[in-house]
Protein backbone atom coordinates (compact mmCIF):
# COMPACT_ATOMS: atom_id res chain seq x y z
CA UNK A 1 0.00 0.00 0.00
CA UNK A 2 1.06 3.94 -0.60
CA UNK A 3 1.97 5.77 2.09
CA UNK A 4 -1.27 7.62 1.96
CA UNK A 5 -3.43 5.15 2.10
CA UNK A 6 -1.67 2.50 4.64
CA UNK A 7 -3.40 2.83 8.31
CA UNK A 8 -0.32 3.15 10.77
CA UNK A 9 -1.99 1.94 14.32
CA UNK A 10 0.82 4.53 16.43
CA UNK A 11 -1.16 7.36 14.67
CA UNK A 12 -4.67 7.45 16.76
CA UNK A 13 -2.35 6.98 19.91
CA UNK A 14 -0.11 10.00 19.61
CA UNK A 15 -2.33 12.99 19.46
CA UNK A 16 -1.18 16.17 20.69
CA UNK A 17 -1.29 15.53 24.78
CA UNK A 18 -2.32 11.79 24.23
CA UNK A 19 -0.30 10.94 27.78
CA UNK A 20 -0.96 12.29 31.07
CA UNK A 21 1.93 12.97 33.63
CA UNK A 22 2.71 9.04 34.16
CA UNK A 23 5.92 7.86 32.07
CA UNK A 24 5.20 3.69 31.94
CA UNK A 25 2.06 4.23 29.42
CA UNK A 26 3.82 6.60 27.20
CA UNK A 27 7.38 4.55 27.12
CA UNK A 28 5.28 1.23 26.83
CA UNK A 29 3.67 3.15 23.05
CA UNK A 30 6.52 3.97 21.93
CA UNK A 31 7.74 1.04 21.69
CA UNK A 32 5.47 -0.72 20.33
CA UNK A 33 5.43 2.11 17.42
CA UNK A 34 8.91 1.47 16.79
CA UNK A 35 8.33 -2.24 16.39
CA UNK A 36 5.73 -1.63 13.83
CA UNK A 37 7.59 0.35 12.18
CA UNK A 38 10.38 -2.11 12.11
CA UNK A 39 7.73 -4.99 10.81
CA UNK A 40 6.95 -3.18 8.52
CA UNK A 41 10.39 -1.87 7.29
CA UNK A 42 11.06 -6.11 6.42
CA UNK A 43 9.24 -5.77 3.45
CA UNK A 44 8.50 -2.11 2.44
CA UNK A 45 11.64 0.01 3.75
CA UNK A 46 9.88 2.99 2.00
CA UNK A 47 6.61 3.34 3.73
CA UNK A 48 8.62 2.13 7.03
CA UNK A 49 10.31 4.88 6.55
CA UNK A 50 7.35 7.43 5.99
CA UNK A 51 5.75 5.68 9.12
CA UNK A 52 9.08 6.62 11.07
CA UNK A 53 8.55 10.56 9.97
CA UNK A 54 4.84 10.48 10.67
CA UNK A 55 6.23 9.16 14.51
CA UNK A 56 8.85 11.48 15.34
CA UNK A 57 6.13 14.52 13.95
CA UNK A 58 3.83 13.69 16.14
CA UNK A 59 6.02 11.84 19.09
CA UNK A 60 6.74 15.40 20.99
CA UNK A 61 3.48 16.81 21.36
CA UNK A 62 1.95 13.39 22.33
CA UNK A 63 4.04 13.17 25.50
CA UNK A 64 4.69 16.79 26.40
CA UNK A 65 2.20 16.30 29.50
CA UNK A 66 5.04 13.52 30.37
CA UNK A 67 6.72 13.59 33.87
CA UNK A 68 10.37 13.60 32.84
CA UNK A 69 11.81 14.48 36.10
CA UNK A 70 13.39 10.69 36.05
CA UNK A 71 14.96 10.92 32.95
CA UNK A 72 13.34 7.33 31.77
CA UNK A 73 10.92 9.04 28.92
CA UNK A 74 13.70 10.75 27.62
CA UNK A 75 15.82 7.76 27.13
CA UNK A 76 13.15 5.81 25.30
CA UNK A 77 12.80 8.80 23.12
CA UNK A 78 16.34 8.65 22.33
CA UNK A 79 16.17 4.58 21.97
CA UNK A 80 13.30 5.49 19.55
CA UNK A 81 15.49 7.57 17.63
CA UNK A 82 18.64 5.74 17.32
CA UNK A 83 16.40 2.62 15.96
CA UNK A 84 14.42 4.63 13.21
CA UNK A 85 17.10 7.10 11.67
CA UNK A 86 18.64 4.41 9.64
CA UNK A 87 15.55 3.30 8.73
CA UNK A 88 14.81 6.80 7.10
CA UNK A 89 18.30 7.15 6.12
CA UNK A 90 18.51 3.77 4.42
CA UNK A 91 14.99 3.73 2.40
CA UNK A 92 15.55 4.07 -1.14
CA UNK A 93 13.22 7.24 -1.51
CA UNK A 94 13.02 9.30 -4.50
CA UNK A 95 14.03 12.83 -4.44
CA UNK A 96 11.16 14.33 -4.22
CA UNK A 97 10.20 11.93 -1.63
CA UNK A 98 13.51 12.51 0.63
CA UNK A 99 13.06 16.69 0.04
CA UNK A 100 9.34 16.13 1.36
CA UNK A 101 10.50 14.01 4.83
CA UNK A 102 13.76 16.16 5.01
CA UNK A 103 11.32 19.43 5.58
CA UNK A 104 9.00 17.81 7.70
CA UNK A 105 11.56 16.39 9.93
CA UNK A 106 13.34 19.80 10.30
CA UNK A 107 9.74 21.87 11.25
CA UNK A 108 9.51 19.20 13.77
CA UNK A 109 12.73 19.50 15.23
CA UNK A 110 12.37 23.68 15.27
CA UNK A 111 9.00 23.06 16.83
CA UNK A 112 10.20 20.59 19.39
CA UNK A 113 9.85 23.17 22.70
CA UNK A 114 10.49 21.05 25.60
CA UNK A 115 12.86 18.78 23.84
CA UNK A 116 12.82 15.37 23.56
CA UNK A 117 13.73 15.13 19.79
CA UNK A 118 16.85 17.26 19.77
CA UNK A 119 19.28 14.41 19.02
CA UNK A 120 17.16 14.54 15.49
CA UNK A 121 20.03 17.60 15.27
CA UNK A 122 22.79 15.81 15.23
CA UNK A 123 21.21 13.12 13.20
CA UNK A 124 19.88 15.24 10.34
CA UNK A 125 22.85 14.75 7.86
CA UNK A 126 22.19 11.27 8.04
CA UNK A 127 18.75 10.83 7.21
CA UNK A 128 19.86 13.54 4.41
CA UNK A 129 20.36 9.86 2.77
CA UNK A 130 23.37 11.46 0.38
CA UNK A 131 25.99 13.45 0.27
CA UNK A 132 24.43 16.11 -2.31
CA UNK A 133 21.28 16.13 0.01
CA UNK A 134 23.26 16.94 2.82
CA UNK A 135 25.70 19.21 1.35
CA UNK A 136 22.01 21.73 0.10
CA UNK A 137 20.72 21.65 3.60
CA UNK A 138 24.48 23.08 4.78
CA UNK A 139 24.10 25.30 2.18
CA UNK A 140 20.56 26.59 3.26
CA UNK A 141 21.76 27.01 6.94
CA UNK A 142 25.14 28.26 7.07
CA UNK A 143 24.30 31.87 7.39
CA UNK A 144 22.24 31.00 10.56
CA UNK A 145 25.41 28.80 11.85
CA UNK A 146 27.92 31.44 11.10
CA UNK A 147 26.47 33.89 12.43
CA UNK A 148 25.34 31.98 15.80
CA UNK A 149 28.83 30.87 16.12
CA UNK A 150 30.52 34.03 15.59
CA UNK A 151 32.66 35.38 18.35
CA UNK A 152 30.97 38.51 18.01
CA UNK A 153 27.19 37.15 18.25
CA UNK A 154 26.76 37.96 22.19
CA UNK A 155 25.30 35.86 24.90
CA UNK A 156 21.97 35.16 22.88
CA UNK A 157 23.53 33.41 19.82
CA UNK A 158 22.52 29.92 20.43
CA UNK A 159 20.50 28.33 17.94
CA UNK A 160 18.96 24.94 17.09
CA UNK A 161 19.85 25.60 13.59
CA UNK A 162 23.83 24.91 14.32
CA UNK A 163 23.55 21.05 15.23
CA UNK A 164 21.45 20.28 11.67
CA UNK A 165 23.88 22.11 9.59
CA UNK A 166 27.19 21.08 11.35
CA UNK A 167 25.49 17.74 10.60
CA UNK A 168 24.85 18.27 7.33
CA UNK A 169 28.66 19.26 6.55
CA UNK A 170 30.25 16.50 7.92
CA UNK A 171 27.58 14.38 5.96
CA UNK A 172 28.57 16.10 2.89
CA UNK A 173 32.39 15.51 3.31
CA UNK A 174 32.90 19.11 3.63
CA UNK A 175 35.55 18.43 6.59
CA UNK A 176 37.91 21.94 6.23
CA UNK A 177 34.74 24.26 6.34
CA UNK A 178 33.17 22.28 9.50
CA UNK A 179 36.61 22.34 11.26
CA UNK A 180 37.17 26.00 10.34
CA UNK A 181 33.04 27.16 11.69
CA UNK A 182 33.66 25.69 14.88
CA UNK A 183 37.13 25.97 15.89
CA UNK A 184 37.06 28.82 17.82
CA UNK A 185 33.89 27.85 20.05
CA UNK A 186 33.75 27.14 23.18
CA UNK A 187 30.54 24.73 23.26
CA UNK A 188 31.52 20.69 23.10
CA UNK A 189 28.57 19.99 21.39
CA UNK A 190 29.77 22.44 18.35
CA UNK A 191 33.62 21.01 18.78
CA UNK A 192 32.76 17.24 18.77
CA UNK A 193 32.05 17.99 14.93
CA UNK A 194 35.23 19.06 14.37
CA UNK A 195 37.24 16.58 16.16
CA UNK A 196 35.22 14.00 13.88
CA UNK A 197 36.51 15.79 11.00
CA UNK A 198 39.86 16.00 11.43
CA UNK A 199 39.66 12.02 12.15
CA UNK A 200 37.43 11.58 8.69
CA UNK A 201 40.59 13.28 6.96
CA UNK A 202 42.77 10.78 9.00
CA UNK A 203 44.03 12.74 11.69
CA UNK A 204 43.27 11.00 14.46
CA UNK A 205 46.01 11.54 16.87
CA UNK A 206 45.07 15.50 15.78
CA UNK A 207 41.46 14.95 16.64
CA UNK A 208 42.24 13.68 19.71
CA UNK A 209 44.39 16.61 21.20
CA UNK A 210 41.69 19.00 19.43
CA UNK A 211 39.36 16.80 21.85
CA UNK A 212 41.34 17.02 25.03
CA UNK A 213 41.78 20.62 24.70
CA UNK A 214 37.68 20.85 24.54
CA UNK A 215 37.38 20.48 28.36
CA UNK A 216 36.22 22.53 31.02
CA UNK A 217 32.87 24.12 32.05
CA UNK A 218 31.63 23.97 28.49
CA UNK A 219 32.21 19.91 27.91
CA UNK A 220 30.83 16.66 29.87
CA UNK A 221 34.32 14.73 30.22
CA UNK A 222 32.25 11.55 29.82
CA UNK A 223 30.90 12.54 26.02
CA UNK A 224 34.39 13.87 25.11
CA UNK A 225 35.85 10.35 26.24
CA UNK A 226 33.28 8.50 25.08
CA UNK A 227 34.25 10.36 21.41
CA UNK A 228 38.02 9.81 21.58
CA UNK A 229 37.34 6.07 22.58
CA UNK A 230 34.98 5.56 20.14
CA UNK A 231 37.81 7.27 17.61
CA UNK A 232 40.26 5.09 18.67
CA UNK A 233 39.01 1.88 18.41
CA UNK A 234 37.51 2.87 14.45
CA UNK A 235 40.97 2.86 13.56
CA UNK A 236 42.35 0.10 15.09
CA UNK A 237 44.32 1.09 18.44
CA UNK A 238 41.54 -0.45 20.82
CA UNK A 239 44.53 -1.15 23.34
CA UNK A 240 45.18 2.43 23.31
CA UNK A 241 41.33 3.69 23.71
CA UNK A 242 40.96 1.08 26.55
CA UNK A 243 44.39 2.13 28.59
CA UNK A 244 43.13 5.93 28.15
CA UNK A 245 39.26 6.23 27.75
CA UNK A 246 38.11 2.45 28.28
CA UNK A 247 37.00 2.76 32.07
CA UNK A 248 35.99 6.00 32.31
CA UNK A 249 33.66 6.06 29.04
CA UNK A 250 31.69 3.61 29.81
CA UNK A 251 30.15 4.30 33.07
CA UNK A 252 26.64 2.80 33.19
CA UNK A 253 23.75 3.13 36.03
CA UNK A 254 25.14 0.34 37.76
CA UNK A 255 28.52 -1.10 38.64
CA UNK A 256 27.17 -4.65 36.39
CA UNK A 257 26.27 -2.25 33.58
CA UNK A 258 29.33 -0.66 33.12
CA UNK A 259 31.35 -4.10 33.29
CA UNK A 260 29.03 -5.51 31.16
CA UNK A 261 29.72 -2.41 28.20
CA UNK A 262 32.98 -2.37 28.75
CA UNK A 263 33.66 -5.99 28.15
CA UNK A 264 31.03 -6.09 25.16
CA UNK A 265 33.55 -3.17 23.68
CA UNK A 266 36.74 -4.97 24.46
CA UNK A 267 36.03 -8.68 23.74
CA UNK A 268 39.59 -9.31 23.44
CA UNK A 269 40.55 -7.89 26.62
CA UNK A 270 39.88 -11.23 29.11
CA UNK A 271 37.16 -9.98 31.59
CA UNK A 272 39.18 -10.87 35.12
CA UNK A 273 41.23 -7.88 33.56
CA UNK A 274 38.76 -5.46 33.17
CA UNK A 275 37.35 -6.25 36.38
CA UNK A 276 40.27 -5.58 38.42
CA UNK A 277 41.18 -2.39 36.48
CA UNK A 278 37.61 -1.20 37.15
CA UNK A 279 37.82 -2.42 41.08
CA UNK A 280 40.82 -0.25 40.97
CA UNK A 281 39.24 2.94 39.32
CA UNK A 282 36.74 2.85 43.14
CA UNK A 283 39.32 2.29 45.77
CA UNK A 284 37.21 1.31 48.63
CA UNK A 285 34.22 0.37 46.72
CA UNK A 286 35.18 -3.18 45.80
CA UNK A 287 32.59 -5.31 47.32
CA UNK A 288 30.38 -3.08 44.38
CA UNK A 289 31.78 -5.49 42.10
CA UNK A 290 30.55 -8.36 43.08
CA UNK A 291 27.70 -9.17 40.75
CA UNK A 292 29.65 -8.33 37.85
CA UNK A 293 32.35 -10.89 39.11
CA UNK A 294 30.00 -13.25 39.76
CA UNK A 295 28.08 -12.42 36.28
CA UNK A 296 31.67 -13.11 34.74
CA UNK A 297 31.70 -16.67 36.33
CA UNK A 298 34.77 -15.41 38.17
CA UNK A 299 33.33 -17.14 41.88
CA UNK A 300 36.83 -16.50 43.33
CA UNK A 301 37.58 -12.91 42.33
CA UNK A 302 33.65 -12.26 43.46
CA UNK A 303 34.39 -13.07 47.07
CA UNK A 304 37.47 -11.23 47.24
CA UNK A 305 35.71 -7.96 46.30
CA UNK A 306 32.89 -8.31 48.74
CA UNK A 307 35.54 -9.53 51.48
CA UNK A 308 37.41 -5.96 51.05
CA UNK A 309 34.84 -3.21 51.30
CA UNK A 310 30.98 -3.72 52.02
CA UNK A 311 28.43 -5.59 49.59
CA UNK A 312 24.61 -5.21 50.34
CA UNK A 313 23.70 -8.17 52.21
CA UNK A 314 20.44 -9.54 50.31
CA UNK A 315 22.67 -9.33 46.82
CA UNK A 316 25.00 -12.38 48.61
CA UNK A 317 22.29 -13.74 50.45
CA UNK A 318 20.59 -13.84 46.35
CA UNK A 319 23.92 -15.39 45.49
CA UNK A 320 24.51 -18.03 48.04
CA UNK A 321 20.81 -19.22 47.42
CA UNK A 322 21.25 -19.45 43.85
CA UNK A 323 24.66 -21.76 43.97
CA UNK A 324 24.00 -23.54 46.84
CA UNK A 325 23.55 -26.69 44.72
CA UNK A 326 26.08 -26.33 41.58
CA UNK A 327 28.59 -23.69 44.00
CA UNK A 328 28.07 -24.95 47.20
CA UNK A 329 31.68 -23.74 47.95
CA UNK A 330 31.13 -20.38 46.43
CA UNK A 331 27.57 -20.01 48.00
CA UNK A 332 28.58 -20.62 51.60
CA UNK A 333 31.29 -18.01 51.11
CA UNK A 334 28.56 -15.44 50.30
CA UNK A 335 26.59 -16.35 53.05
CA UNK A 336 29.04 -16.06 55.82
CA UNK A 337 29.97 -12.65 54.17
CA UNK A 338 26.21 -11.78 53.85
CA UNK A 339 26.29 -12.72 57.41
CA UNK A 340 29.84 -10.16 58.20
CA UNK A 341 28.37 -7.29 56.40
CA UNK A 342 24.98 -7.50 58.76
CA UNK A 343 26.58 -7.65 61.73
CA UNK A 344 28.83 -5.04 60.31
CA UNK A 345 25.58 -2.69 60.08
CA UNK A 346 25.43 -2.35 56.27
CA UNK A 347 22.77 -2.89 54.07
CA UNK A 348 19.10 -0.84 53.14
CA UNK A 349 16.22 -1.30 55.57
CA UNK A 350 17.28 -4.50 56.65
CA UNK A 351 14.70 -6.71 58.89
CA UNK A 352 14.92 -9.92 60.68
CA UNK A 353 13.98 -11.72 57.33
CA UNK A 354 16.68 -10.42 56.10
CA UNK A 355 18.74 -11.85 58.71
CA UNK A 356 16.85 -15.52 58.83
CA UNK A 357 17.22 -15.07 55.11
CA UNK A 358 20.82 -14.87 55.09
CA UNK A 359 20.95 -17.37 57.68
CA UNK A 360 19.26 -19.97 56.46
CA UNK A 361 21.02 -19.63 52.87
CA UNK A 362 24.50 -20.13 54.37
CA UNK A 363 23.33 -23.57 56.26
CA UNK A 364 21.84 -24.35 53.19
CA UNK A 365 24.52 -24.30 50.96
CA UNK A 366 26.88 -25.69 53.93
CA UNK A 367 24.62 -29.04 53.65
CA UNK A 368 25.99 -29.29 50.07
CA UNK A 369 29.51 -28.58 51.06
CA UNK A 370 29.67 -30.97 54.12
CA UNK A 371 30.37 -28.58 56.80
CA UNK A 372 26.93 -27.01 58.83
CA UNK A 373 28.98 -27.21 62.37
CA UNK A 374 31.53 -25.43 61.39
CA UNK A 375 30.14 -22.69 59.54
CA UNK A 376 27.55 -22.67 62.20
CA UNK A 377 30.62 -21.69 64.64
CA UNK A 378 32.02 -19.58 62.45
CA UNK A 379 28.30 -17.70 62.35
CA UNK A 380 28.29 -17.30 66.28
CA UNK A 381 32.12 -15.78 66.03
CA UNK A 382 31.03 -13.25 64.00
CA UNK A 383 27.96 -12.16 65.67
CA UNK A 384 30.54 -12.22 68.90
CA UNK A 385 32.98 -9.53 67.14
CA UNK A 386 30.35 -6.98 69.08
CA UNK A 387 30.18 -4.77 66.07
CA UNK A 388 27.34 -2.10 65.14
CA UNK A 389 24.89 -4.77 63.73
CA UNK A 390 25.80 -7.50 66.09
CA UNK A 391 22.70 -7.26 68.93
CA UNK A 392 20.45 -6.46 65.91
CA UNK A 393 21.61 -10.10 64.65
CA UNK A 394 22.25 -12.17 67.75
CA UNK A 395 18.59 -10.96 69.06
CA UNK A 396 16.97 -12.47 66.11
CA UNK A 397 19.32 -15.84 65.73
CA UNK A 398 20.04 -16.22 69.57
CA UNK A 399 18.38 -19.41 70.50
CA UNK A 400 18.93 -20.72 67.26
CA UNK A 401 22.37 -20.23 67.72
CA UNK A 402 22.57 -21.33 70.88
CA UNK A 403 20.85 -24.92 69.82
Amino acid sequence: PGAESHSWQFKSRFRRGAFGWKSQPAMERIGQAVAEIRKVAKKNPVLAAEGAVLFLERLSAAIEQVDSSSGAIGSCVNGAIRELVPIIAAAPADAKTRGAWMERLFDAYLEDNIPYIEALGDEFGALCGSKVVASGWADRLLPIARNALSPNAGPGRYSKVTAVCLSALFTADRFDELIELVRADALWGNRKWAVRAMAAKGGVDDAIRFAEASRGPYSSDGHIDAVCEELLIANGRADEAYARYGIRANQRGTYLATFRAVAKKYPDKPERDILMDLARSTPGEEGKWFAAAKDAGLFEEALGFASRSPCDPKTLTRAACDFAETRPAFAVGAGLLAMHWLVQGYGYEITGLDVWAAYHATLAAAAKYGNVQEVKERVRQTIAAGTAGAQFVAKILGRELDA
